[in-house]
């Protein structure tokens, strides 16, 4: 929850291949004060059945710029193998982009929902509401 001196901070992932959420996909949530400013690692959680991060660390006061990590490869590795349980594929496993990082700036007092729409050969993200 934002307050007037600090802005906060919730994500979704769907997998647009599946036209379904991701479930499982860590997250890590990272803040920072100013440009020249080092990253403060603040934790994460992981994405629920409705792909959702329900429980992401509040950010500190302060705080400009925020970054979500998504760890990827995982989901796309364990989707793989629930795949090939079934129809062995002769295809690379995993994802091109291992991982996702998104970077962006905040103000005090607002909410920033970033969903991120991901399938195994790209993503797009939005400022969402």
């Amino acid at each position: 929850m934002s307050t007037d001196t600090t802005a906060s901070v919730s994500t979704h992932i769907l997998d647009t291949s599946l036209g379904r959420p991701a479930e499982g996909v860590a997250v890590q949530l990272a803040a920072r004060a100013g440009r020249e400013a080092d990253w403060q690692a603040l934790g994460g959680s992981a994405t629920d059945a409705d792909g959702r991060c329900k429980d992401l660390p509040a950010l500190p006061e302060g705080t400009t710029h925020v970054r979500l990590d998504f760890a990827v490869e995982q989901y796309f590795e364990k989707k793989q193998a629930d795949a090939q349980q079934d129809a062995p594929a002769n295809r690379d496993s995993g994802a091109f982009f291992p991982e996702v990082a998104i970077t962006f700036a905040v103000r005090p007092g607002e909410h920033y929902h970033v969903p991120l729409l991901l399938n195994p050969f790209g993503y797009s993200v939005y400022r969402g509401s």
